[in-house]
């Protein structure tokens, strides 16, 4: 007899930008704001946890993408005294294999995206001595960012 396991790990997935200054505001008034640091882009996938939300916020706060003085990305955002600025996305899950419309089937719904989210952020906020902003989850949001290289990481936990 064969036993056959197939484990399917859904998992949050990060756009991670390195930026010289990133913004976000929602009906012209800014709500998040940092200098140097990183902008994420947060998509939620249902299955998402505690485990996951600490994961990432090790992963994020780690991430050696910064110069050192040699000029190599040796050094975390805790590392330089950046600030995080993180934004709920769900179109981080958009699938285009398909077609030309982006399917989102992949991302969690609102109600258990929204809970996750804030958790996150709460979880980042009090665990690392870092300046983190975030955005308005559900708002149409305007970002501003000065992208520092481009320095452009996708994370997922899988």
């Amino acid at each position: 007899m064969v036993n056959i396991f197939v484990f399917n790990f859904d998992c949050m997935k990060a756009v991670v930008q390195r930026v010289k200054r990133a913004k976000v505001a929602v009906d012209g008034d800014i709500i998040g704001e940092i200098g140097f640091g990183l902008l994420v882009l947060i998509g939620i996938k249902e299955g998402d946890n505690n485990e996951t939300i600490r994961w990432m916020s090790n992963k994020l706060v780690n991430l050696r993408i910064f110069p050192d003085d040699d000029d190599k990305m040796n050094l975390s955002v805790s590392d330089v005294g950046g600030g995080i600025l993180v934004i709920s996305n769900f179109t981080v899950y958009g699938d285009v294999n398909k077609g030309f419309r982006p399917n989102f089937m992949a991302a969690a719904a609102p109600e258990i995206s929204e809970p996750i989210y804030n958790e996150l952020l709460n979880y980042l906020r009090n665990n690392y001595n870092l300046k983190i902003e975030a955005g308005k989850f559900g708002a149409m949001m305007e970002i501003e960012l000065v992208n520092d290289g481009p320095v452009t990481i996708v994370i997922v936990n899988d």
